[in-house]
């Protein structure tokens, strides 16, 4: 067990892999260059580093490495059944960073990808062609920040600015930056642009303090939602994944009191709330990695492929947080992840 102490293990981002393709790539080479002293080595594939055989995702954690590469195929996906598409038909995601840097317990990514790694693609333009193709077509709902927090990346990518620049000219664009990130300082440099929503996922601090490991407070979350709507953004909160812990009516109670003690209620967009389910096929991963981990070994309830909390359990966590939020809120800036997809 003293081998798993993080001391024994080599800093974030000592090791760069490197597809050769881009090795001199602009924005590879302004990524590499915010790491001087580590380690590059060049590659054919992102896949035969990232997807290779025996690795643990779970322990990767513990020291990240980076890979740069160029994305091939399909850009855009559609959104799936356990997310929240907030009404929208045409609802799509992109991941032009998979995985991230946080270490929540929970996170559907460890049993999505087979490495706890980080890639970075570098060939945006590619994003932005399939985005137009499609946005001829019709309105697109599109969330860049799901397989990942990109905000949580931006003073290593830049990648939300150059989001922003594409989508200030789109017209039927609406595009969802999901974030847990507590950087202030982002803000000012950050446009109110139509159509783009800051959706900041808060937990009460001690769901933080269980599961979270390595995101901000709650604090932090919450004077970073207020800076961020002060600066005239539109900004979503989102109660998902809600987590059963001990007292979870009173953490969830003290928490809705905090946020709404310090931010101006009346520019909130809307509100997100749905309680933790995941892909069967995600949690069967996770399971074989994290045998001691409480919140993955629950015995959740299997819906069709889809694990979730029993629903007499997750139908009054959702009531009580609705509730709650409705003497806030007009209903109707309530989604509800049940209600909306189920």
């Amino acid at each position: 067990m003293k081998n798993l102490n993080r001391n024994y293990y080599n800093p974030f981002f000592s090791h760069i892999y490197v597809e050769h393709e881009v090795m001199e790539h602009p924005r590879a080479r302004r990524i590499l260059d915010r790491f001087a002293g580590a380690q590059i080595i060049e590659i054919s594939h992102y896949k035969d580093v990232f997807c290779r055989k025996g690795q643990n995702a779970a322990l990767q954690h513990r020291s990240q490495k980076l890979i740069v590469a160029k994305k091939q195929g399909s850009l855009l996906y559609r959104g799936a059944l356990p997310c929240q598409s907030f009404g929208n038909e045409h609802f799509y995601y992109t991941s032009c960073v998979m995985n991230c840097m946080y270490h929540c317990e929970y996170c559907y990514l460890k049993g999505m990808y087979p490495s706890g790694n980080i890639v970075i693609f570098v060939n945006l333009e590619d994003y932005f062609c399939e985005a137009r193709r499609m946005l001829a077509r019709h309105p697109v709902y599109l969330c860049i920040s799901y397989d990942t927090d990109l905000l949580a990346f931006e003073h290593m990518t830049g990648y939300v600015a150059e989001w922003l620049k594409f989508a200030k000219d789109q017209e039927n664009l609406t595009m969802e930056i999901r974030t847990k990130c507590a950087n202030r300082g982002l803000w000012s440099r950050m446009p109110a642009i139509q159509g783009v929503i800051y959706a900041f996922t808060l937990s009460p601090q001690a769901v933080i303090d269980a599961f979270e490991y390595g995101t901000p407070s709650l604090e932090q979350r919450i004077a970073c939602v207020a800076e961020a709507m002060q600066h005239g953004l539109a900004v979503r909160l989102c109660f998902d994944p809600m987590l059963y812990c001990p007292d979870w009516e009173l953490h969830y109670g003290v928490m809705l009191e905090q946020i709404f003690a310090q931010i101006p209620i009346e520019r909130l967009a809307d509100v997100s709330v749905g309680t933790f389910r995941i892909s069967q096929d995600y949690l069967k991963k996770m399971r074989r990695q994290e045998p001691y981990s409480a919140i993955v070994q629950f015995p959740y309830q299997n819906d069709g492929g889809i694990c979730r909390y029993p629903k007499a359990l997750s139908g009054r966590m959702e009531k009580y947080l609705t509730d709650r939020l409705k003497t806030y809120l007009p209903a109707e800036k309530i989604f509800v992840w049940e209600q909306e997809d189920s």
